[in-house]
This record gives C-alpha cells, sequence and structure tokens, in this order.
C-alpha cells in the first residue's frame, strides 16, 4: 500500500514524506525503491501536520548485500520517489530480528516477533535502563526466562529481592495465550543466596575471609584515617593467616585510641558471618543449567558493596583460570555499585569497571540495570552494545543515554520520554533503535509496589510488633514464611533405668532450636572474651574453623533429642568443644546412647534441605524409631595458640 512521496530535500540518510493515506503512523516501517539497490528499509521518524498536509520525516535502515549484510545507500533517492508500507517478510530479512533467538516481544505495530541473539547479548554486555516504574525489573525477568531455558550459566545480584519470585508461575494468562505461551516457574533452575537472618528461605552466602592486608583495607566499610590505617597494617603485618577473630585480638593487646572504631567494624563485619574459612565453593554459585540469585535484601547499602566486590572479585579470577564455567551477571541497581565519578566511590566501581572491559574476553558477560543512567559510570555503560532503554524523563538521565550508546542521539529523546510501559526502544539488533512491545511474563513478577490500601496489619508474636503483608501476595506464595512445622529440638539425659517409670523418667532441656529458615551455626561455648580472661597466657594466634555437618532430630522411646554428625568424618558429635566423636555404629539402639547430653548450643534457625533424604534412609541414623527432622548446619572450632 502506498502512503506517500518522497518531497523537498533528500540525503543518504534521511528525507521527507508527503502522506496520502490516514494510516500513516510514527515509526512505521516504509520501503522505497532504490535506482541502484532495490527496495531499502526506512522508518518514519517523526510527524508534522499543518492545515492541509501530513508530512513524515524518515530515517534510513538500509537494504541487505549479497553477502548478508545491511548497508546504507551511497546515494539518495529520487525526489517523487513511492513509498510503500514495509511488508513483514521483508522488515523481517532486513532487520535479522526473527530466527531461533530469545524472544523479547514483537515489533510495535508489526506481527513481527523480536528475538535477540544471546551469543552477541551475554558476550558483549547489555543494559537495561529506565525509570522507576516504566517495567525495567519486567524486562530483566524476560531475558532471564529466556536465559534460563537455554541452560546457561546466570547470576543476579538483586538488592531488593525482586527476583525471587520466579519461583512461581505468571497469573497472566490470557496475556500468555495472546502469545502461545504458557505460565511457568522457574523454581528448579533457581537457587538463591543471602542472609538468612532476614531472608530465611534463601542458602547461606559465605565468602572467604582469608585476604592480604590490601583486600582487608578495600572491603572495610568505613574510611579509615592515615592512623588508623597505620594501627591496622601494623596488627596485619605480623599475622601468618589473616581472619577477623586475629585482627580484633591484636588490636585489642594495641595501645591506641584508633583501634575501637576499626575493632566495632571488623566484629560487625564478623557477626554477619559472610565471611567464612569454608566459603560457598564458587563453582556452587555458577552451575551449568542453574541460575544464582544474591538476594542482598535488608543488607545494608555498605555491606552490599562489599558482598558485591568479593564474590565478582572471586568470580573473575576464577573465570579467567577455567575453575568455572563461562556465565552471565545481571546487576539490579547498577548505580550503587558502580557510580560515575564524583557522584560516589564504592568498592565494587573498580572490579565492575574492569569486567566491562575485560569480561567478554573470559566468558563473563554483564548485564547493568538502573533506574538513574546518569549516576551509573559512562565508561561502563559505553560497552554495552546491545541497549534495553524504556521510558526517561529526567533531563540528566536523558543526556547520559544519548551522550554514552551508540546509537542513541538527541532527536530519540522525545521518543524515549514518551515510551508507554512495556515498550522499549532496543538498540544494537541494528544501526537504527527499533521500538518493541515487551512480550508478557511467564513467570511471577516481583517487582510491583507496595499497595498500601489494601495492606492488613497482623502482628507477628516472633517480633513482638505489628508488620504488614499483602494479603494478596502472601495467598499467591509470595512473600509467605516457611511452612515447615515449628519444632522444638530437645537435649535429652537419659539413664539405665525403665523411661516409662516417673521417678527416672529423662530431664528434659528445650534449648533454643528451631527447625525453621536456614543458617545454623553450632558456636563454641566460649567466646574469645571468656577465653582470654580465664587464660593467664597471651594468646598470640586463633584459627577458626568451619566443618559441614548435619543435625537430626530423632526419636526413641517416645523421646526427641538431637544428634549432631560430622559430615566430613562420618562420626556423631558428643561435643564440639573438646572435638569428641564417636562412630555412627556406637548408637546402637538401647539407652547407653546419650548417657551425657549432647551438646547443640545453637544460634540461627535452620532449613531443612531435601537433599539429606538420602543420607536418612541410609546407615545407622535409620535405626531410630523416627527421624522428625534433619538440616544443614556448621559447626565453628576454634584453635587458640598461646605466647
Amino acid at each position: 500500500m502506498m502512503l506517500g512521496k518522497i518531497v523537498g530535500k533528500v540525503t543518504t540518510m534521511q528525507f521527507d514524506m508527503l502522506s496520502s493515506s490516514t494510516l500513516t503512523r510514527k515509526y512505521q516501517f516504509v520501503q522505497v525503491h532504490h535506482a541502484e539497490y532495490g527496495f531499502v528499509l526506512c522508518q518514519i521518524g517523526e510527524l508534522e501536520r499543518t492545515s492541509d498536509q501530513l508530512l513524515a520525516h524518515c530515517v534510513v535502515i538500509g537494504y541487505k548485500d549479497s553477502e548478508g549484510s545491511i548497508r546504507t545507500p551511497r546515494s539518495p533517492f529520487h525526489v517523487g520517489a513511492e513509498i510503500l508500507e514495509a511488508e513483514d517478510d521483508f522488515v523481517e530479512g532486513i532487520v535479522k530480528i526473527g530466527g531461533e533467538g530469545a524472544l523479547l516481544g514483537r515489533l510495535e505495530g508489526k506481527n513481527i516477533l523480536v528475538r535477540l541473539d544471546l551469543q552477541k547479548v551475554l558476550t558483549k554486555h547489555l543494559c537495561v535502563l529506565a525509570k522507576s516504574g516504566a517495567g525495567k525489573s519486567y524486562t530483566v525477568g524476560v531475558l532471564i526466562e529466556e536465559i534460563l531455558e537455554r541452560g546457561i550459566p546466570l547470576l543476579i545480584i538483586d538488592p531488593h529481592g525482586e527476583y525471587s519470585s520466579m519461583k512461581f508461575p505468571s497469573g497472566e494468562r490470557e496475556k500468555l495465550a495472546r502469545w502461545n505461551l504458557e505460565p511457568q516457574t522457574y523454581g528448579s533452575r533457581l537457587q538463591e543466596f543471602g542472609d538468612v537472618t532476614t531472608n530465611p528461605d534463601v542458602k547461606p552466602l559465605k565468602l572467604d575471609e582469608k585476604m592480604s592486608s590490601y583486600e582487608l583495607m578495600k572491603i572495610l566499610p568505613i574510611n579509615l584515617s592515615q592512623s588508623q590505617e597505620a594501627v591496622l597494617f601494623s596488627v596485619v603485618k605480623d599475622l601468618e593467616e589473616i581472619n577477623f577473630d586475629n585482627i580484633i585480638l591484636g588490636l585489642e593487646q594495641m595501645n591506641s585510641s584508633s583501634k575501637w572504631n576499626i575493632i566495632d567494624t571488623l566484629t560487625y563485619l564478623r557477626n554477619l558471618r559472610i565471611f567464612s574459612s569454608s566459603p560457598t565453593p564458587l563453582s556452587e554459585i555458577i552451575r551449568p543449567g542453574k541460575g544464582s540469585i544474591v538476594n542482598l535484601r535488608g543488607i545494608t547499602p555498605e555491606v552490599q558493596d562489599v558482598i558485591v566486590y568479593r564474590l565478582l572479585k572471586d568470580l573473575f579470577l576464577a573465570r579467567k583460570q577455567g575453575k568455572i564455567a563461562p556465565f552471565f551477571c545481571i546487576i539490579e541497581e547498577a548505580h550503587n555499585f558502580c557510580p560515575e565519578k564524583g557522584v560516589g566511590k564504592t568498592k565494587s566501581l573498580d572490579v565492575i569497571r574492569l569486567i566491562s572491559s575485560e569480561g567478554r574476553k573470559f566468558g563473563f558477560g554483564l548485564c547493568v540495570v538502573s533506574q538513574r543512567p546518569a549516576l551509573v559510570q559512562k565508561s561502563i555503560l559505553a560497552q554495552c552494545s546491545t541497549q534495553i532503554i524504556m521510558k526517561i524523563t529526567n533531563p540528566n538521565d536523558l543526556r547520559a543515554v544519548t551522550g554514552a550508546l551508540e546509537g542513541v542521539t538527541s532527536h530519540t529523546e522525545d521518543e524515549i520520554q514518551n515510551l508507554s510501559i512495556g515498550s522499549a526502544l532496543v538498540c544494537g539488533i541494528v544501526d537504527r533503535p527499533l521500538m518493541v512491545e515487551i512480550r508478557p511474563r511467564k513467570s511471577q513478577h516481583g517487582g510491583h509496589a507496595v499497595d498500601m490500601i489494601s495492606q492488613t496489619p497482623v502482628a507477628f508474636e516472633s517480633s513482638g510488633r505489628d508488620e504488614y503483608k499483602d494479603k494478596t501476595r502472601v495467598e499467591e506464595g509470595v512473600h509467605s514464611q516457611s511452612t515447615l512445622p515449628r519444632v522444638e529440638t530437645k537435649v535429652v539425659q537419659q539413664t539405665g533405668h525403665d523411661e516409662r517409670d516417673d521417678e527416672y523418667a529423662p530431664k528434659v532441656m528445650e534449648e533454643a532450636a528451631q527447625f525453621e529458615g536456614a543458617g545454623l551455626v553450632v558456636m563454641p561455648k566460649l567466646t574469645l572474651r571468656d577465653i582470654e580472661l580465664a587464660s593467664s597466657r597471651p594468646i598470640s594466634k586463633i584459627t577458626t574453623y568451619s566443618i559441614p555437618a548435619t543435625l537430626f532430630q530423632v526419636q526413641q522411646h517416645g523421646f526427641d533429642f538431637p544428634i549432631l554428625v560430622d559430615r566430613v568424618k562420618g562420626k556423631l558429635i558428643i561435643d564440639p568443644d573438646e572435638d569428641r566423636k564417636a562412630e555412627l555404629r556406637e548408637l546402637g539402639m538401647g539407652t547407653q546412647f546419650l548417657r551425657k547430653p549432647v551438646y547443640a548450643k545453637v544460634e540461627g534457625d535452620v532449613k531443612i534441605d531435601a537433599q539429606l533424604t538420602s543420607l536418612v534412609l541410609r546407615g545407622e541414623i535409620s535405626k531410630f524409631s523416627m527421624v522428625l527432622d534433619f538440616c544443614e548446619c556448621d559447626i565453628v572450632y576454634r584453635k587458640v595458640d598461646f605466647s
């Protein structure tokens, strides 16, 4: 169908069309016949109406040469040439947005699916930029679905816990049906790490506490004065093993008033239990066919920065050494981790900048997501070959986008400001930005704003204060608490007498262990301060060990009690402080077992791990009449050397 003819001044890159059709629309694709190159694909960029005519300003996209590459004409069209509405097959053949790539959406105004070449996107970096509420996280969720379905290892830095909801299917069945898609859950393909004290449904994330003096200075979430740096370095330089316990002990022995702020900070970091002598293996975080969410919700921004710095640094080094598979990393709220010069300085800035410039060589893809492009370092944005830009209205952010990204010019500022929710300008597929309608999510979107009107106050006995929950979201299971039963761990002291005799009934001590949540840690009974006060000799060195164990709650003769098993040596732990262990076969079936209480001083909560079922069903554990519950935990040992 003819839409009009070329009028006025014509260049090789743009021209004006006098429209003769009422169906002419902005962003419409048109095709114009060129005497030398045949039909060339163009697009209407803007419309201008006067009292008696409609003028369309068009840009030239190009034609496909004999080698399949997109070229722009070297000579302009003839004035008066007819302009036709572009056919779908012609558009799809020129811009190459079909094929088997990741389904992002469809061209606005056309029934043409837009698929991204994941090989290009994942190796040459990507940025997703939009104002708050414009659909940024929703679009990233679409990309995550496509990446997970192809089994590509994925890491998501999630400061607000928005992507946990992908474990649940979407409720937008009607929208998905119009795209020939169905709701889907990605729970089996996602694993979630984070702080178990604030997010009981996640796996604990443990970072390696062994570090150099330079790294220690780097990770501290405070700015040290010169005197503080001198005090800290004087302690660190003489240590054989640098860990928080040894540094704190050394600082306490220093005669300096500058030490207290450092001690408080180190104690705070240690008590977070993020750093450990038994860190989470990097091969567990980056697993083929799996996506890992690092949920930082509830963690202070300063500590989030430290976690991102150390995690990305270790992963980049491991990837360079070939210890982990190639993977793609998505960083939400990137302006908080890699800010522009003059805006702020973060721990993670240097490593993210390094990954943006060198990561593609080593199979470390990067996606930066931000609602404030003006606050993101421009050198990092410039490294992103593919850009997905949604509605932005802030003038500073608009200038940052047009100044840092290829393919986005000042002429597109009006387009970006007028984008509707759910639409995006996608740059990097072709030279000209494409207007794309984003497809609906198969999984549940977790980035909705909180509905304060429909919320109902719910009193939580555990916190002693009123909390607020969205009733609808809880019913859908998005933010519901763990459904595991609340079971108290009982430590039982048995005797050689009949348990049915009231006079000799075992004494039950109800310790503070609850089988709900995650991250149980069996700590030593004596603190470092207790050891110092009880010792007549000065302490020279403290070595901290973290041993993986399994805590079982079993039932025997009608009584419930816990047993603790060392998963490394496969032995029953009688007393962690004295490192007393016994063979599992010594448990037996009678009452000789547990003549004295099993020590299980616990801190934190416990997460049941279904993968341990096989351990419960085999071996000596199955001798008990019933295994009520079990969980993974860590036993913390401290080896103290005296001067």
